[in-house]
């Protein structure tokens, strides 16, 4: 299931031509996840309070259309549950309208521990997906 929210183009996001910064999409792309997870009541402090951390390994964005400041964009996240070893979201980000795309991605993550070993995905975030 897709979780969607907003945000705003702020000045500091754009170029001199106005339109968004390119690596702003990944910012955005982190706003998206963490959202996600606020709104399945598992907020990311949660996650490493617990002990766990979620380094990107991969991440990819193609660009369709230029966001601009002041734009209102929508930032839709879904996670992947075909990924085993770690956790990997896809992003579509949006014009306010929900209609016109922007840009789409997605950022792979493995799952470490407080001393930065790789580990399996627990037990409640393997829960969390699967009632996704």
């Amino acid at each position: 299931m897709a979780h969607r929210t907003t945000c705003r183009v702020i000045y500091g996001d754009t170029d001199r031509m106005g339109q968004a910064y390119y690596g702003n999409y990944f910012r955005w792309f982190e706003i998206g996840r963490t959202e996600l997870f606020r709104a399945w009541g598992f907020p990311y402090r949660d996650i490493e309070e617990r002990g766990f951390f979620l380094p990107v390994s991969e991440c990819r964005a193609k660009y369709s259309a230029p966001a601009r400041y002041d734009e209102i964009i929508v930032i839709e996240t879904r996670v992947d549950a075909g990924v085993k070893g770690g956790i990997k979201f896809d992003y579509r980000i949006y014009r306010e309208d929900g209609e016109t795309l922007l840009a789409e991605g997605f950022t792979k993550h493995a799952f470490v521990d407080r001393s930065g070993r790789v580990v399996r995905p627990p037990e409640f975030i393997r829960k969390l997906i699967a009632s996704a």
